[in-house]
């Protein structure tokens, strides 16, 4: 059954407007820690933990991506529903242009520095090169990577979050397959991980692109535009939250890997780097949804049926509420499990990898609460509120509690960072959902 944007969403359909995307982003954060994995298990803990060192800022420059994809597809959406679609098909032609440029801008950028940034990071001897050669490789296809982020959104947009998930996949095969035969066959070690993150970027961002160049029956289309600036900084400033959160988590993973090196050396570094991957795929559930639902709060909101915007905002914080319940204990469960496909090999990392992911998932029980809400609101093109809430989670509590916990908690203090931050973040969360449900009529 094709589902439409301008449906009235039950559970049921909610869920499976919205499964694809979840899918599509637990698959992308599998495939994500298939190159921690395959690198801790073939090449070593010191090229794992150069990797994770490195990875936060790789992460900086495909923030643009997130951004334009969720500030531009909220603008879309709105569009589509006011009932200007040939408007909506220049807006997504024109977001795509300027990412492929300023992509290509900020590969350069991000190659030149690399080096130094390493060593500001505070990596050392082998841990240099390692950091240089992962972070070069991957920044290679950046301008890909920039493009399947955004795509992840258009696609649901373009009503065909099923695409974004097949092309996910293709792109997560790709990676797996790659790292199998580069890293555990050949031998090419940490380069041979980059390389194939790098050609699964490149599949992720390359299928949609000349998807949507082809004659499709979807109701999105790359097609001639005219430039317009004001557009485009709408875009910006409504998914400067996304734009926020990214840049801020790779500031502050940065900073935890500095308080790790500090209070557990290399180990913490790695310990860190598994939490942060295994992380991921619970994440997507809320991201996954946060993501699938966004258009659709666009699309009404835009129509101006208030009816239906609240029925999506009540059904969501049902959603999420019992999936942060479910994901929790899940997390508490299988944290043994999913350390040890990491760093079994090493029984004092194992141990402290374990239980540092006992401690951080307690973060679950609130943090999808926040990414909807954050989601929410850059979907009712209320960027500053959105961006406000992504700052407060992802970079002043964080930092804060980064900085105070470990001297009073030791390392516990750190694991227990994000659980604080993202409880304070929910009280944020309430107060902005309340205050703004006049405003919006959800």
């Amino acid at each position: 059954m094709h589902i439409q944007l301008s449906d009235h969403f039950t559970y049921g359909k909610l869920l499976g407007f919205t499964i694809p995307s979840i899918i599509m982003m637990i698959f992308t954060s599998i495939y994500g820690i298939v190159d921690g994995i395959f690198v801790s298990n073939f090449v070593g803990k010191t090229a794992f933990a150069a990797l994770n060192l490195i990875m936060p800022f790789v992460m900086i420059f495909g923030a643009l991506g997130f951004m334009l994809g969720t500030g531009g597809c909220a603008l879309i959406s709105k569009t589509m529903g006011e009932g200007k679609r040939e408007k909506a098909n220049e807006l997504f032609s024109m977001y795509i242009a300027v990412s492929a440029l300023a992509g290509a801008v900020i590969t350069a950028v991000g190659i030149a520095v690399m080096r130094p940034v390493s060593i500001a990071l505070g990596a050392e001897g082998q841990m240099i090169e390692d950091c240089v050669t992962y972070g070069r490789i991957l920044l290679s296809t950046l301008v890909f990577f920039i493009l399947q982020c955004e795509f992840q959104s258009y696609c649901v947009a373009a009503e065909r979050p099923r695409m974004g998930l097949w092309i996910t996949v293709a792109a997560g095969v790709t990676n797996i397959v790659l790292d199998a035969v580069l890293v555990a066959l050949l031998r090419w070690g940490l380069a041979g991980a980059a390389a194939a993150t790098a050609m699964s970027q490149l599949v992720g961002g390359m299928i949609p692109l000349v998807y949507f160049s082809l004659p499709n029956s979807s109701v999105l289309r790359l097609r001639k535009f005219r430039f317009d600036g004001r557009a485009l900084w709408r875009a910006c400033t409504n998914g400067s939250s996304e734009l926020v959160s990214n840049l801020s988590m790779s500031v502050v993973n940065m900073l935890f890997n500095v308080q790790l090196l500090r209070f557990a050396g290399e180990n913490g570094v790695a310990a860190y780097g598994v939490i942060m991957y295994v992380n991921f795929i619970f994440v997507g559930v809320f991201l996954g949804y946060a993501f699938g639902v966004a258009p659709v709060v666009s699309f009404h909101f835009g129509a101006g049926n208030e009816g239906e915007l609240k029925s999506l905002r009540k059904k969501s914080l049902v959603l999420i509420g019992s999936s942060a319940v479910v994901l929790t204990l899940l997390a508490e469960v299988l944290a043994g499990v999913l350390s040890g496909i990491f760093v079994g090999y090493d029984a004092e990392l194992y141990a402290m990898t374990r239980r540092g992911f006992m401690i951080y998932s307690a973060s679950f029980l609130f943090m999808g609460f926040n990414m909807f809400a954050s989601s929410f609101f850059t979907a009712l093109n209320d960027g500053p509120v959105s961006a406000l809430i992504s700052f407060l989670r992802t970079f002043l509590f964080q930092v804060g509690a980064i900085l105070v916990l470990p001297a009073l908690l030791g390392l516990d203090g750190i694991w227990l960072a994000v659980v604080t931050a993202e409880l304070l973040a929910l009280a944020v969360t309430i107060l902005c959902l309340v205050k703004k449900q006049k405003q919006y009529g959800y």
